[in-house]
């Protein structure tokens, strides 16, 4: 082999062996394989909430909503986003409170001004 040659196949070998070495480097462990799906699981929950919602307290009140002023969660099976009513002194609502549980798939509980409006178990 020519002094060329062999400096190609070094390089060669030199990228195939980092291409290895990252190879091996991605494999998860299982913790963290849970604790994205962990996460995945809250963002999910979290998104639905979002979605769900405020289409349900404008529904009920007319009002439209945004963004919540709390979010309480055990950041694995339920989330509760909670609105202070920005129109109270003109009729809306003063305080809506919607939990939605990852085991139900929906709103769990919407409460709007200490009036149960869906209670589910």
């Amino acid at each position: 082999m020519s002094n060329t040659q062999k400096l190609i196949a070094a390089v060669l070998g030199g990228f195939i062996l980092a291409f290895v070495m990252v190879g091996a480097n991605k494999e998860q462990t299982t913790q963290e394989i849970e604790a994205a799906s962990m996460i995945r699981n809250y963002v999910a929950i979290q998104t639905m909430a979002n979605d769900k919602c405020p289409k349900a307290i404008q529904k009920e009140t007319g009002e439209q909503v945004f963004f919540p002023s709390e979010t309480k969660s055990d950041k694995e099976s339920y989330v509760t986003l909670i609105w202070d009513g920005e129109k109270s002194k003109t009729g809306g609502f003063k305080k809506a409170s919607c939990t939605l549980r990852a085991s139900l798939g929906g709103i769990s509980e919407l409460v709007i001004d200490d009036k149960v409006i869906i209670k589910k178990d």
